[in-house]
């Protein structure tokens, strides 16, 4: 059974999150954080099996949240019929784009360190995986408004790919910028207008 300091406990996650901050994690080493503590790294280790064990304690619950949100929200839209997709597209955005910078902010350390600090761990590429769901999720709508017989703008893989990626990078450099949440909602606004007219044009949607 595992000890239940629940200071210490806390103490470590504190300790572990200002070294991850301050030095990136492949550079970020057990016996810094537990000379930060005044203990022993075997302390440590009574708790956390290894630095990673201490990152994803530290990120795994709020990315997990946003992903799976973010996919469901996805495949909800998904299942609308044609017509009820292109008529709440901007209401779906607008909704979209509101709720997950409230929720970034919310869990504002967690995604600094996953969007920062995070080479060398398994949320390395966490920023591929929501750019992975947001492609899957155009290439959807784009098949069903060909199925429909609508005149949509072919698009390669790699196109829809960069379009995303310009999408969730733009959201994420509030984050690696500390831009306060004020100037954020006003920057990723503008972002989801200038993102939005554009698919908006390429699928034919007025």
């Amino acid at each position: 059974m595992k000890p239940t300091n629940e200071k210490l406990a806390a103490d470590i996650l504190s300790a572990g999150k200002k070294e991850f901050l301050e030095k990136g994690f492949q550079k970020a080493s057990m016996r810094s954080i537990a000379s930060s503590l005044a203990v022993t790294t075997g302390a440590i280790y009574r708790y956390y099996t290894d630095k990673e064990a201490i990152f994803e304690a530290l990120v795994e619950e709020p990315a997990k949240e946003l992903a799976d949100r973010y996919r469901a929200s996805q495949q909800k839209f998904a299942e609308m019929s044609l017509k009820e997709q292109l008529e709440g597209l901007p209401d779906v955005a607008d909704h979209e784009y509101v709720w997950m910078v409230d929720y970034v902010y919310d869990h504002f350390d967690a995604f600094k360190l996953i969007a920062c600090c995070s080479t060398g761990t398994r949320y390395e590429h966490y920023l591929d995986a929501l750019i992975e769901i947001e492609v899957n999720a155009s290439h959807l709508l784009m098949e069903k408004m060909q199925r429909e017989g609508l005149n949509v703008l072919p698009l390669d893989d790699d196109m829809v790919h960069i379009l995303a990626s310009a999408l969730f990078n733009g959201l994420f450099e509030t984050v690696r910028h500390d831009t306060p949440k004020e100037k954020a909602v006003a920057y990723v606004d503008t972002l989801r207008t200038f993102y939005s007219a554009g698919w908006f044009k390429i699928l034919g949607i007025q």
